[in-house]
């Protein structure tokens, strides 16, 4: 069956179970509207099922994902407290969304962890290239950041240990800010995004080859491995949802602009949110263990390593075989 005579066909039931959900959650549907609820929902998990193996549009799919998700949501809404949906959302509902947008993911992931290789790789190999991306007095803030012979290590090196909470703050509020901003500009069509994705994999991979080309480069590795799984992670499913947005404003589909857009920006706030909650993670690793100088580079790549393996097991494995919209 061609794509257009399945919505021809199914259109008006996605529109009766899409007003469902509408009084559902306003808490205005009637008793007999709830009964139907169960049927409506299976119905919709069978119809996305087809789509999905008919290869049909992306937008047509993120339309009934959006439905299901909406409706799995719903079995819950009264059963558990927002705590439990929380937490329902840490453990499970977040890494299937990072699934189910693994186009974003996966292209937002290249563009920034590829201009962060490429960078560093071209810095290491040509030294004086990375003044053309930083300016001399940032270079060597940088050098002075990640001195072998410094007491503490990263940014303001010269604070105590008692002040760590204070940059345990200053962290949340940069790295939130660079999340939101890579985010907020998919706005753009898409391109405040990519332009932020690349911004920033171009300085982070800059400051890596040349650290690691002047021989600093076991102070540098062995700070940022930690918290890097979830802070370079976070930018990247950031950057997935701002791409998200850019997508359907560019490809709009058969849906009006700014209905795409409204349906696009559910999922984006949710990928947001994860990343922010990553970022809060790792706000606490870098403030309170990546900038100890007690502990052994080498301990600090094995828990480093690690924390990567925790990050990519949780978004590729947790939530797997519970029942959840694909």
């Amino acid at each position: 069956m061609k794509q257009s005579l399945f919505e021809q066909v199914h259109e008006q039931d996605w529109r009766s179970f899409s007003e469902l959900l509408d009084m559902l959650e306003k808490g205005k549907a009637l008793p007999e509207q709830t009964s139907r609820f169960a049927a409506g929902y299976r119905r919709l998990c069978q119809q996305l099922a087809v789509a999905q193996d008919r290869g049909y549009s992306s937008h047509l799919i993120d339309r009934l994902q959006h439905l299901a998700m909406r409706g799995h949501q719903q079995f819950y809404r009264h059963r558990s407290p927002l705590a439990g949906q929380f937490l329902s959302f840490i453990l499970s509902g977040f890494p299937q969304l990072v699934r189910a947008q693994w186009r974003y993911v996966t292209a937002a992931t290249l563009m920034f962890f590829g201009s962060l290789l490429l960078m560093g790789t071209l810095v290491y190999s040509v030294p004086e290239l990375v003044y053309s991306v930083l300016p001399t007095e940032q270079v060597a803030e940088m050098e002075k950041m990640y001195d072998p012979e410094a007491r503490r290590i990263g940014r303001f090196s010269e604070r105590g240990s008692s002040e760590d909470w204070v940059m345990f703050g200053f962290y949340i509020m940069n790295n939130i800010g660079i999340a939101f901003q890579t985010f907020a500009s998919g706005l753009l069509f898409g391109l405040g995004t990519l332009f932020y994705l690349l911004f920033n994999g171009v300085v982070i991979g800059s400051v890596a080859g040349h650290l690691t080309q002047i021989g600093f480069g076991e102070t540098f590795w062995s700070f940022v491995i930690g918290h890097g799984a979830f802070e370079l992670t976070a930018i990247a499913l950031a950057g997935a949802g701002g791409l998200k947005l850019g997508w359907v404003l560019l490809v709009p589909g058969r849906l009006p602009r700014g209905e795409a857009l409204r349906l696009a920006a559910i999922d984006g706030v949710k990928l947001l949110g994860g990343a922010a909650l990553f970022l809060l993670i790792a706000a606490f690793i870098e403030a309170y263990w990546s900038s100890m100088t007690l502990a052994t580079p080498t301990l600090k790549y094995w828990v480093g390593a690690a924390l990567w393996i925790v990050v990519l097991s949780y978004l590729l494995l947790s939530g797997r075989g519970e029942h959840a919209p694909k």
